[in-house]
């Protein structure tokens, strides 16, 4: 199969993977792969840096079936990561019976946390050293924006990630795309996406905050380069300090009341 991307495409690549030192000599890459424009856009990436990069490193795919459905069209996900020259696999993984078991937490939180924990399983019982994802930037803005409205606190992902417990890392070379790039690069890999099995899928709090961005930009112009630019550490500004406990505050309350 010929590949092939635009230089724009590949100077993006380029430069997540450099900026955070993403891909080292021998590594063993693992992809994770839903069947979506992202995942399969990150498969078709990672075979071309393969390709043109001067280290050795491998590539597999994994996906993680949430079991929501009894039809799940991994096939086709299989027979184009096989034309890219990329191992495959499956594991079925009852996500959707968690869910069900734990009604009274959001979701895609229960989604997230057990496939995280099949891919994480994975990578270390087949000996591979590092996790790829296909999160995007505009992702990486919603969550953060997310954070703060529903946590209150200032937090995203991180482009590369050590995780201490298993020892993997987990890296997001397409952390520079936007996700409307990520849509057109369908004319590139040539891949139909999967639809989403997931029954929740259009109806999560991402997809709110989504669709808030999208609602508030016509009168904030620059609301999402203003996002964009907070997720930063260097954005950091003047803030309240940390609440301080009644311990921490009882001998200053005596000395306002004279004790």
């Amino acid at each position: 199969m010929k590949i092939n991307l635009p230089q724009l495409y590949f100077s993006k690549l380029m430069r997540a993977i450099v900026e955070f030192d993403m891909i080292q000599e021998g590594d063993k890459i693992l992809i994770g792969v839903s069947g979506g424009k992202d995942s399969i856009f990150l498969v078709y990436a990672l075979a071309i840096m393969r390709q043109r990069l001067k280290k050795n490193f491998s590539l597999s795919a994994l996906t993680i079936n949430p079991m929501f459905t009894s039809y799940f069209d991994t096939e086709r996900i299989r027979a184009y990561c096989e034309s890219l020259e990329i191992p495959y696999d499956t594991v079925d993984v009852d996500i959707a019976g968690a869910i069900k078991a734990q009604a009274d937490k959001q979701p895609c939180f229960t989604c997230a946390f057990f496939r995280r924990g099949a891919m994480n399983r994975y990578a270390v019982e087949h000996g591979l050293n590092k996790i790829a994802y296909a999160h995007h930037h505009d992702d990486a803005v919603e969550t953060f924006l997310m954070s703060l409205l529903y946590s209150g606190q200032l937090h995203t992902f991180t482009p590369c990630t050590y995780l201490d417990r298993t020892e993997l890392t987990v890296i997001r070379p397409l952390v520079y795309f936007r996700e409307e790039e990520i849509k057109e690069a369908i004319q590139y890999h040539g891949f139909t996406p999967v639809p989403s099995p997931c029954p929740h899928d259009g109806h999560t709090i991402r997809q709110e905050v989504k669709e808030l961005i999208q609602r508030l930009e016509p009168d904030i112009p620059d609301l999402y380069d203003h996002l964009a630019s907070g997720m930063r550490k260097g954005a950091l500004g003047e803030l309240w300090p940390a609440s301080k406990t009644r311990d921490e505050m009882r001998d200053i309350y005596f000395s306002y009341m004279g004790k």
